[in-house]
């Protein structure tokens, strides 16, 4: 059974690897389309989710705040128009409240909550998408977070002894995050010398800074998403990845270190 699991697992990220390379190096239009796609499968399994604590909020809302960002990032809209949308997605999760007698205070007030998190975030990854710097963005976040992740599984399950979150994550292990911090460094270090030799060349102490805040912050991403679990009684969002889990429970580090990595640059002066 377990060999069948981890061929399921395999496959899956095969596939899935193979849809967001093509999405990514065809064009901007199918980066925006896939990260927007993205967002609105979490939203929808956010919705549904706290269905289980017969919690209902008006998805609708997270669902237009997501199109229409993802208009806004195709014609490269500014920030004023970015602004404005969100805050009428606020307007209108409140107002959801109001409409719907089954959505109430408390489906209004988790409907503001999906429009921060996650869609908020699914829309920044789009207008970082259709930069000059989003390849350099997505790789280092990327990389970073997927290397920190793995290291901390197994750093923690050979010297894991103490808690970071027991009532959030009981098997993350402070030994397990340190070790996921480490390898942050020879990852910076190998996307260094593998950008460059290509037009995406930054400086290596840009490579390896961005790299151990992106996926440090990638590891935070992990333990909210846990917390959301935790609170709607669920261990996975969906089974939409076989082996995997739903979209929610493969986007949520990245959600965090994608941002992280763009900031990181933005700071170092690598962004027109």
């Amino acid at each position: 059974m377990r060999d069948r699991e981890l061929k399921t697992r395999i496959i899956s990220a095969v596939v899935l690897i193979a849809i967001t390379l093509s999405c990514m190096l065809i064009s901007p239009v199918t980066r925006i389309i896939y990260f927007a796609v993205a967002g609105l499968l979490c939203a929808y399994e956010y919705s549904r989710a706290l269905e289980k604590i017969e919690v209902y909020c008006c998805a609708w809302v997270m669902y237009v705040y997501v199109c229409a960002q993802a208009i806004l990032a195709f014609f490269h809209a500014g920030p004023v128009a970015l602004i404005s949308c969100f805050c009428a997605a606020v307007y209108l999760a409140l107002f959801s409240g109001i409409l719907h007698k089954k959505v109430s205070g408390s489906g209004a007030l988790y409907t503001l909550a999906g429009v921060a998190y996650p869609c908020f975030l699914f829309n920044l990854i789009m207008v970082i998408s259709v930069t000059d710097v989003w390849a350099q963005t997505l790789l280092l976040a990327t990389i970073s977070t997927v290397v920190c992740d793995s290291a901390a599984l197994i750093g923690g399950s050979r010297f894991g002894k103490h808690k970071v979150a027991p009532l959030v994550s009981p098997h993350k292990t402070v030994e397990g995050c340190l070790c996921g911090l480490l390898s942050s460094v020879p990852s910076g270090i190998v996307l260094y010398f593998i950008m460059r030799s290509t037009s995406l060349s930054i400086p290596l102490s840009v490579c390896i800074i961005t790299c151990v805040v992106a996926s440090s912050m990638g590891q935070i991403g992990d333990l909210a998403e846990s917390l959301i679990k935790r609170m709607v009684g669920v261990k996975d969002f969906s089974n939409l990845i076989p082996g995997h889990g739903g979209m929610f429970d493969r986007a949520d580090s990245l959600l965090f270190s994608i941002p992280t990595a763009y900031l990181c640059l933005y700071i170092a002066h690598l962004v027109a």
